[in-house]
C-alpha cells in the first residue's frame, strides 16, 4: 500500500526509536564495512577480537545485506537506535569482545561525526535531533560482559553503555536464560546486585531473553522501569522469548516498555520456515497495546540479528502505515514509534 502524505508527515515528525539491533557485529563480520556506505569494506586495519573469534558471516547471511546503517536509518526515519553487542559466543572473552565492538564503533562515529553520535540521556537525544544528527545508544546483550564485576559495570557505564540484557538464551552469572527456563531458575545473588547497581548508575535493565522466573525476580528488585527490548506476545506465538499476558501487564505496572520485534520465529510459530505476513507483526503490536496499554509498547527490530520480516531500516514507515490503517490516532502512533521508549529511557537513565 502506498504511503499516504499524512502518514508520511506523521512518521517524519515523530521521534522514532528502535530499541534493539545487532548492527555493530554485523558490520565487523562483513569486513569492517562502513556505517555510512556498505560498499566500503575490507578495512583490515580495524580487525580485532570479533573478527578473529567469529570470522566472516556465511554467504547466505551476507546475501541479505546490512539492514541498518546511516543511509537506511535516514531513509526509514529512525532517529535513535540501540546498538547492542551480543557477547554470548565470545566464550571467556566477553569483555574483550564488547570493548572491541565499541572501539570499532567509536572509530566509525568519529569518521561520521556530522551524521551520528552516542547519546547518554534524554537531553542528548533532543539536542542530537535538533542538530539533524542520528543518535546511537550503546547496549550490551548478555551481562557476561560485566565479568561478574560491578567495577567493570561502572567502567562500561562511563564508556556510554546505557542498557544491558541480563542474559541471552543460556544462563549467565546474573540469571537463568530463556533456554533454561524450565529449571525454574531466576536471578542469582550477583544478578540482584547487578540490577541494583544498574538502577543506581542509571542503566536500563533489559529482560528480553531472561527466564520467566528471572523476569519476576527483576521486578521484585528494580526501582526503575525496565525494558524488554525485543520480545513479542506469547499468546500469539508460543515461544520462550515471548511474553505472557501477565508479564505484559507487569511491565505496564512497572512503568516499562516492550519493544515488539521483527524476528519471524517470534511472530508465528512456523516463522523460521515460512515468512509471516506483515499484518501479523501489527497484530503483535496491537495485542501488546490491548494488554499492556498504549503507554508501554514500542519497537525493537533486531535488525542484523534475525529481524528479517522487514527488509531493512528503510522500510520502517510501514509500521506507521500499519498502525494508521488499524485506526490508531497520531498521538498513539507517536508513542509506539518512540515516545514510550524515550520516557522509559529518561526514567532509568536521566
Amino acid at each position: 500500500m502506498p504511503e499516504s502524505t499524512s502518514t508520511k508527515e506523521l512518521h517524519t515528525q515523530s521521534l522514532v526509536i528502535d530499541s534493539h539491533n545487532d548492527s555493530i557485529v554485523a558490520h565487523i563480520r562483513r569486513g569492517n564495512i562502513s556505517i555510512a556506505d556498505e560498499n566500503t569494506k575490507n578495512r583490515n586495519q580495524h580487525r580485532g577480537t570479533i573478527a578473529y573469534l567469529r570470522g566472516p558471516v556465511p554467504p547466505e547471511e551476507d546475501a541479505i545485506g546490512i539492514q541498518l546503517n546511516i543511509p537506511k536509518m535516514r531513509k526509514g526515519g529512525i532517529d535513535v537506535a540501540f546498538f547492542a553487542v551480543d557477547v554470548t559466543r565470545a566464550w571467556k572473552n566477553h569483555l574483550s569482545y564488547a570493548l572491541d565492538a565499541f572501539g570499532w564503533f567509536d572509530t566509525e562515529l568519529t569518521e561520521n561525526e556530522s551524521d551520528i553520535c552516542v547519546v547518554r540521556n534524554v537531553a542528548d537525544i533532543h539536542t542530537t535531533k535538533a542538530n539533524g544528527k542520528l543518535a546511537a545508544i550503546l547496549a550490551i546483550e548478555n551481562s557476561e560482559a560485566v565479568e561478574r564485576s560491578l567495577n567493570i559495570l561502572r567502567s562500561l557505564y562511563n564508556l556510554g553503555v546505557r542498557s544491558i540484557g541480563l542474559t541471552h538464551n543460556p544462563n549467565t552469572w546474573a540469571a537463568t536464560g530463556n533456554d533454561e527456563g524450565e529449571t525454574g531458575g531466576g536471578l542469582t545473588k550477583f544478578g540482584i546486585q547487578l540490577v541494583k547497581e544498574m538502577n543506581k548508575l542509571g542503566m536500563l535493565v533489559d529482560v528480553s531473553h531472561i527466564s520467566e522466573r528471572g523476569f519476576w525476580d527483576v521486578l521484585d528488585v528494580t526501582v526503575a522501569p525496565i525494558i524488554a527490548s525485543h520480545s513479542n506476545c506469547k499468546t500469539l506465538c508460543n515461544h520462550s522469548r515471548n511474553l505472557t499476558n501477565e508479564q505484559l501487564k507487569a511491565i505496564a505496572a512497572n512503568g516499562g516498555v516492550v519493544g515488539i520485534t521483527f524476528v519471524p520465529g517470534f511472530i508465528t510459530e512456523d516463522g523460521w520456515k515460512n515468512t509471516p505476513p506483515f499484518a501479523q507483526l501489527i497484530n503483535h503490536i496491537e495485542y501488546a497495546i490491548d494488554i499492556a496499554g498504549i503507554d508501554h509498547v514500542g519497537i525493537g527490530s533486531d535488525f542484523d540479528g534475525g529481524g528479517d520480516l522487514l527488509k531493512d531500516a528503510s522500510e520502517y514507515p510501514r509500521i506507521t502505515n500499519g498502525l494508521s490503517d488499524r485506526g490508531y490516532s497520531d498521538e498513539a502512533i507517536q508513542k509506539v514509534l518512540g515516545g514510550n521508549i524515550l520516557r522509559v529511557f529518561g526514567a532509568a537513565c536521566g
